[in-house]
């Protein structure tokens, strides 16, 4: 098969992938739960729901394909930049049948797009890179709505198999991993589907540090309420502490007791004991920040986790993943919505780095202690509300995916930010701490 037969089969089948999934996020409520709003920090599902079809006309029929628009007046509705989540239930936004009729005839033309495209001259075209990108945001509001089912209320709708069991003994396992000093290429100018804020290729010496085999679980971060880590400010910074106050924060989202010593949590619908070996889920930044100052350690830096998860002391070298440069497969990670809750620690060890670093894609996004900033070289495409709005110190970022991420949109140099309050996403953490003397 030829570049252009595989690359557009690729453009297809995911297009095809985040489509599915938005119809099964959305096909399992009414219509009265599709328009509602879950959470003040959600939009309705039905929003999500056109907002999708509106960015593929945007980019695939307009941009791409230079067609005339489709429903030009959709086009303030659902963007974005212009009404806040919060506002949104009051727009006159379609209903859920207008939306899916809609997403039919934007995906009909868009279709008839990719079936013409040269996969090559300019940026946009070249080896498929704006279906890429449509597929990719299609995807990442699929991990949004799925976090809006997690806060919704009410019963089950969403079914997913259980993770395998835990396929290695985490206690004969080393405790962390030496992470040896030097330089390491960071991010990608090769990737042909890689978003502008993981470009360019770069050089970035990082000394050797010591990292979490493992994210940490909910054993290890109960041991840390346990011993009153929310009620110490000496682990918090002063944004953390006031913030835990103003919040009352005092165990991860979606935990509770119920009259005794046990931690439960609800899951979609379910509420079950806390599993102790999955990795701890639904924390913010501050709280994974004042966990690890609590355990004498530190959340590494975005560059620490980018060269623990793709560099190969062997060949000096830089992978797409942690394995190697071989598609994500289920025996590799728990991506994709397979399964509704993290695999627990020692799962996968095919997917483990060539240093021994276990899961460091897919189960939990992993918060760094970055802010959000661009590489040296940034360069906006195609738009600047990507990435370029978001940098500074105001957003952390976040690394490695989660249970929720779709393989299409995860990899070594992908790159997730969000406030350090949030906890509605599927975020969790591993501490790390300074290698003094080695390198």
């Amino acid at each position: 098969m030829s570049r252009q037969p595989r690359r557009l089969a690729l453009a297809l089948a995911e297009l095809e992938s985040a489509r599915a999934r938005t119809l099964a996020l959305t096909d399992c409520l009414d219509d009265d739960e599709l328009m509602a709003q879950h959470s003040p920090l959600m939009s309705p599902l039905g929003w999500d729901l056109a907002h999708v079809g509106n960015q593929e006309e945007l980019w695939l029929v307009r941009e791409a394909g230079r067609r005339p628009a489709l429903r030009p007046e959709l086009d303030d509705l659902y963007d974005a930049f212009r009404h806040p989540r919060a506002d949104r239930p009051a727009l006159p936004l379609l209903s859920p049948a207008q939306a899916r009729q809609y997403l039919g005839q934007v995906r009909e033309q868009a279709l008839d797009v990719l079936s013409a495209s040269p996969f090559a001259g300019d940026p946009l075209h070249a080896d498929g890179f704006v279906f890429g990108m449509v597929a990719q945001h299609e995807q990442q509001h699929g991990e949004t709505m799925l976090a809006t089912h997690q806060l919704r209320s009410g019963p089950p709708v969403l079914h997913a198999p259980e993770p395998p069991p835990a396929a290695v003994d985490v206690s004969r396992l080393p405790r962390e991993v030496l992470v040896p000093g030097g330089p390491f290429t960071m991010g990608t100018s090769t990737d042909p589907w890689a978003l502008d804020n993981e470009r360019p290729a770069h050089t970035v010496d990082v000394p050797a540090f010591w990292l979490d085999t493992v994210p940490v679980t909910n054993a290890a971060y109960q041991e840390f309420i346990a011993d009153g880590g929310y009620d110490d400010p000496r682990w918090w910074t002063p944004e953390g502490w006031e913030h835990r106050r103003t919040a009352e924060l005092d165990a991860p989202q979606c935990w509770f007791r119920d009259g005794g010593s046990v931690w439960l949590r609800r899951r979609f619908g379910h509420v079950e004991e806390v599993p102790p070996d999955e990795p701890v889920l639904h924390v913010c930044w501050f709280e994974a920040d004042a966990y690890a100052r609590w355990a004498g350690r530190r959340l590494p830096t975005e560059a620490e986790w980018e060269k623990a998860a793709r560099h190969d002391p062997a060949t000096g070298e830089s992978r797409r993943y942690p394995w190697g440069d071989a598609e994500p497969g289920p025996e590799h990670a728990n991506l994709g919505q397979r399964h509704l809750r993290p695999a627990a620690v020692g799962s996968f060890p095919a997917g483990v780095s060539p240093l021994g670093i276990h899961q460091l894609l897919g189960d939990v996004w992993e918060w760094t202690a970055s802010d959000f900033q661009p590489y040296p070289g940034f360069a906006v495409f195609p738009y600047k509300e990507y990435s370029e709005v978001f940098f500074g110190p105001s957003y952390k970022v976040l690394r490695g995916g989660s249970f929720a991420v779709a393989p299409v949109a995860c990899r070594g140099t992908f790159r997730n930010w969000d406030y350090p309050i949030r906890r509605q996403i599927f975020a969790g953490f591993r501490t790390c701490r300074t290698a003094e003397g080695d390198r």
